[in-house]
């Protein structure tokens, strides 16, 4: 088996895959469950890594084989065939190493999506609703799942606020890829000028936290409202106050739920989000020496953008962080993120 060695290092997770197996056979293993589910989920991840590699490294020296035998034969389909092999194992290569990019402790998560709308009046409120479908898009397309549980409607257009949460494998490591200021730059469908104008929207990306994690939330420390839920274009969703919104005092932390008609379900589900932000806060404070976005809030103005969206002059999407960029605006618009994140996640793990 030979040994290509750089993201793969297969002798190494050979090595480490069989300390496992010893750790996870140890009599007491489940004695302490987190630290068990640590062990098993990293065994996992080795053993989806050397299989991954196996495939490719198989694939790889029959399709050498398949070569030669077109040159020798010179027939030409066999090596279009070939071709087409070879495109493959780069797709799979490519995942490959992106799972390897996707090793956080939440990565493998559900995500819990929240997007503002910044600067820009009605303009950034619509904006903030173009990302919300991109991103909507963006999950149907993966297979992933999508549930909208708070939405603000804007007063003209737009939305003043919305959270929704994505559920799929990896759906937290690859959407975070997408937190920070998004930057929209269009003719303004609001102007009766036709005038140029500039919107800016946050996305902020939460891992959703596993029931059989514990995170200690007392009652008393909770302010419980309940309210009537509004749905697009400010119209009632029903006629009881089956709204939640729970505020946390110690830590002033507001979360909100609203898309359900059970005022009950409704406030399981808030419960849920503010279980992912406690856990989040709680991380943040492991981790004090990263400056993580979360600490450090840029205004949602120019400078701080991480991608820009411009459909006039020109059209163009651009990642300020990688300089990856799409002239297909509007496939972009439409879901078209990968290679956007892929980008990202490659940089940031590399």
């Amino acid at each position: 088996m030979k040994d290509y060695g750089g993201i793969f290092d297969i002798d190494a997770k050979e090595q480490r895959l069989m300390e496992l197996g010893s750790i996870v056979s140890r009599p007491g293993f489940w004695d302490d469950n987190e630290a068990a589910q640590k062990f098993l989920k990293e065994q996992t991840t080795l053993q989806q890594a050397i299989d991954g590699w196996k495939r490719c490294n198989s694939s790889l020296e029959d399709a050498r084989g398949l070569y030669e035998m077109a040159i020798e034969e010179k027939d030409d389909g066999v090596a279009l065939d070939v071709e087409g092999e070879l495109i493959r194992l780069s797709d799979e290569v490519k995942g490959i190493e992106l799972r390897r990019m996707l090793s956080g402790i939440n990565d493998h998560n559900n995500a819990i999506v929240a997007i503002h709308p910044g600067a820009g009046g009605t303009e950034s409120l619509d904006w903030a609703e173009m990302l919300l479908r991109m991103y909507l898009r963006w999950a149907e397309k993966k297979g992933f799942s999508s549930d909208i549980i708070d939405y603000q409607a804007g007063d003209e257009a737009g939305v003043k606020s919305v959270t929704f949460t994505v559920s799929g494998e990896y759906a937290f490591g690859f959407l975070k890829a997408e937190i920070g200021i998004h930057r929209l730059v269009r003719i303004s469908p609001y102007d009766a000028a036709k005038r140029r104008h500039t919107s800016f929207a946050s996305v902020f990306v939460y891992p959703e936290i596993e029931d059989d994690i514990v995170i200690e939330i007392n009652e008393a420390d909770l302010k419980i409202d309940t309210y009537r839920a509004q749905g697009a274009g400010g119209q009632k969703v029903n006629k009881t106050d089956s709204a939640v919104r729970i505020t946390h005092l110690p830590t002033n932390i507001v979360v909100q739920c609203q898309n359900e008609r059970s005022q009950h379900k409704n406030k399981a589900m808030a419960m849920k989000i503010l279980k992912a932000r406690m856990y989040e806060r709680e991380m943040e404070k492991k981790a004090e020496e990263m400056d993580t976005l979360y600490k450090s809030k840029k205004e949602i103005a120019w400078g701080s953008q991480i991608r820009s969206y411009v459909l006039q002059p020109y059209r163009l999407a651009k990642d300020h962080r990688t300089n990856f960029e799409s002239g297909n605006v509007d496939a972009v618009l439409d879901g078209e993120l990968d290679r956007f994140i892929e980008a990202y996640l490659l940089m940031a793990g590399g």
